[in-house]
């Protein structure tokens, strides 16, 4: 018999854990808007099929004003008039770092981020789109 049992991260490597929180304090004082990282790491959540991070990003999202019509609208940005150019920037760079694909334009993708974004904003948004796939592998593979 095979042992499937789910690895326990928070027992076996709690410092890298940690660590990991702590990257995201220091990605929060770059001073991305909240609102904005609420959207991206819903985004990137939903591609991933991570429900633990969907649903707790959604709800970190209400939390901090973020409407309900609007983040059952997220999976659909580029077609909703709700989001603003800034964040179809944003949320798109998000679905381009979550699925990598050797076809996506990535300079164009940065030319439409600078065309809102300031280059520690860009470093900051980067960052947390790395951050929350990385969390979210953590989460899938314990289910």
């Amino acid at each position: 018999m095979t042992d499937a049992r789910a690895v326990r991260y928070e027992i076996e490597i709690p410092g890298v854990l940690q660590a990991m929180g702590a990257v995201h304090e220091a990605i929060d004082a770059q001073g991305l808007d909240r609102r904005l990282r609420h959207l991206v790491l819903l985004r990137a959540s939903q591609i991933n099929r991570c429900a633990h991070c969907v649903k707790m990003h959604t709800r970190e999202a209400r939390a901090d004003g973020e409407s309900s019509e609007r983040l059952d609208r997220v999976i659909v940005f580029e077609q909703s008039s709700e989001f603003s150019a800034e964040e179809k920037a944003a949320l798109a760079w998000a679905e381009a770092l979550t699925v990598v694909d050797a076809r996506t334009d990535y300079a164009a993708l940065r030319a439409r981020l600078r065309a809102h974004f300031s280059e520690r904003e860009i470093g900051a948004l980067t960052a947390n789109i790395a951050m929350i796939n990385l969390w979210n592998r953590l989460h899938l593979s314990r289910y």
